[in-house]
């Protein structure tokens, strides 16, 4: 599939709205953290409001999105139940967590929230076959499931700080996480 341009290939069917879970309250914290602490690998990205002026600098993650094989789970930061659910998790050194480029965001957990992430899989390298460069989700996709990764700017660059997100943000979300469990799986599947 390689050899296909990007934009014959069709597009890549991500996680459906109803399967994402924004966690609010105690008992959405609770309900994320059995499920979560029931999975082996779980998928792994946090969203922060980008810094346009020069010299600003991030005040992220504002958003950290954690998914199951069934699921994805979004915890906006900030006065929420999550940050214990998400220390747990993310320095549980049972659960393999794996996303694509994660070094600022992994650098980002540990100074803002004090998270000290465990077990953690960065498929950017992982999944290199001796290409110099980083691998990204986008050429993942392409290589593993025949499909294109749409990845909006629009949406990339949209502030992560709302206390409200859109559904188009929520969607662009979960599928971060989502596509490298997903991605994940196939590789270990076919080696």
């Amino acid at each position: 599939m390689a050899d296909v341009p990007d934009e014959l290939l069709p597009p890549y069917d991500g996680i459906k709205l109803h399967h994402v879970r924004v966690v609010k309250s105690e008992r959405d914290a609770a309900d994320a953290l059995a499920a979560l602490l029931s999975s082996d690998v779980l998928g792994f990205d946090t969203e922060s409001k980008p810094t346009f002026a020069k010299g600003e600098s991030s005040t992220g993650p504002h958003l950290v999105q954690l998914a199951t094989d069934d699921a994805a789970y979004l915890f906006q930061i900030g006065p929420a139940p999550a940050i214990d659910v998400l220390r747990e998790v993310l320095e549980s050194a049972l659960i393999l967590k794996v996303g694509f480029g994660l070094t600022d965001d992994l650098r980002r957990l540990r100074s803002k929230l004090g998270i000290e992430t465990a077990n953690v899989l960065d498929l950017a390298t992982a999944l290199r076959r001796g290409e110099r460069n980083t691998l990204g989700a986008k050429t993942a996709v392409a290589r593993f499931f025949g499909q294109r990764l749409q990845k909006s700017k629009k949406i990339t660059t949209t502030n992560w700080a709302l206390p409200r997100l859109s559904e188009k943000q929520i969607l662009y979300a979960a599928d971060d996480a989502h596509v490298a469990l997903r991605i994940y799986r196939r590789w270990r599947a076919d080696s």
